[in-house]
């Protein structure tokens, strides 16, 4: 089972990190720091009990007290290692952040809005790690998880699995997945089938695409375009050579600049339901009705893609 992206988590949050944490993963976290906070904590737990109080393989703490510093420890058997403490302050009060935890061999590394800002060897096993635990004076919006690759920097290009469009990871591929991305729907679509898309906007975007085509035609019975400048979100079909009737009604725009996001197709008998950061935004009546030639996915636009996945 894949980790699904968190959106708006109630703090303290405490949740399962499915399959554990292995070499190459990455957890990125985007929030707020409120005017009025003095430390919050995001915790790599083994578990979750509260007493005995579950060990904690990486304690990550910023606190805001006089010129701010960011403490970091293990916890284990209800005791605390030596602290490391880094006195630098890469959160500011009332401005947007994002974390972004790397899982290497021998230490984690931590990124704070783009940038490198601390590694903290292991002290215990990663492989017990099953909890993510956020608490203090912090709002988030987003926890993502995302998968595994041998590659070690994971700042330049978030380093992704490779995952083909039946839902399989393939070996070892170190580049994240490349927009355009185009991927094969093994044994096309039928009523049940679901398609995810996660990725994360560009900083000045202006649209992106995800289309459903049929690769022994022209056809492309559902064609997806969020326009970000004007935020519209345009649904059509490309059949017999012409375009048909946009759809565009739409109750809000679920899309920003440089936020993540997840967008879920689910095949319907009728009608395509899409929703957006696991709320459900809209239906499109199916215009072309031979599911199961429906058997590509294609994504581009101004966009990363962080994966993608079919079942």
């Amino acid at each position: 089972m894949s980790n699904p992206t968190i959106f708006n988590p109630v703090i303290p949050y405490s949740g399962a990190i499915f399959g554990g944490l292995h070499r190459g993963q990455m957890i990125a976290v985007q929030g707020i720091v409120p005017k009025e906070s003095d430390r919050f904590q995001v915790d790599l737990q083994c578990g979750s009990s509260e007493n005995p109080r579950a060990d904690i393989a990486f304690h990550f703490n910023p606190r805001f007290r006089r010129s701010g510093s960011v403490v970091c420890n293990t916890l284990e058997k209800e005791r605390w290692g030596r602290e490391e403490i880094k006195y630098e302050m890469p959160f500011k009060k009332g401005e947007p952040f994002e974390i972004i935890f790397f899982i290497m061999v021998d230490r984690f590394k931590v990124a704070v809005n783009g940038k490198h800002f601390l590694d903290y060897q292991h002290r215990i096993s990663v492989g017990r790690v099953d909890t993510l635990g956020i608490s203090g004076v912090v709002q988030i919006q987003t926890i993502g998880f995302f998968g595994s690759s041998e590659q070690d920097n994971p700042y330049s290009n978030l380093p992704m699995k490779k995952i083909d469009a039946n839902g399989t990871q393939t070996k070892s591929i170190k580049t994240p997945l490349v927009v355009p991305y185009m991927g094969k729907i093994k044994d096309g679509l039928s009523p049940g089938r679901i398609i995810t898309v996660q990725g994360k906007v560009d900083k000045n975007p202006d649209r992106f695409v995800i289309n459903l085509r049929v690769s022994d035609s022209t056809d492309l019975p559902l064609h997806l375009t969020p326009r970000l400048k004007e935020k519209t979100f345009v649904r059509n079909s490309f059949l017999y050579q012409s375009w048909g009737e946009e759809e565009k009604k739409i109750d809000y725009f679920p899309f920003n600049p440089e936020a993540y996001f997840e967008v879920i197709i689910y095949c319907g008998a009728d009608c395509f339901k899409i929703a957006v950061n696991g709320e459900h935004l809209l239906e499109y009546k199916h215009r072309f009705t031979n599911l199961s030639k429906i058997d590509m996915l294609e994504v581009e636009g101004d966009i990363r893609l962080l994966d993608v996945q079919t079942w």
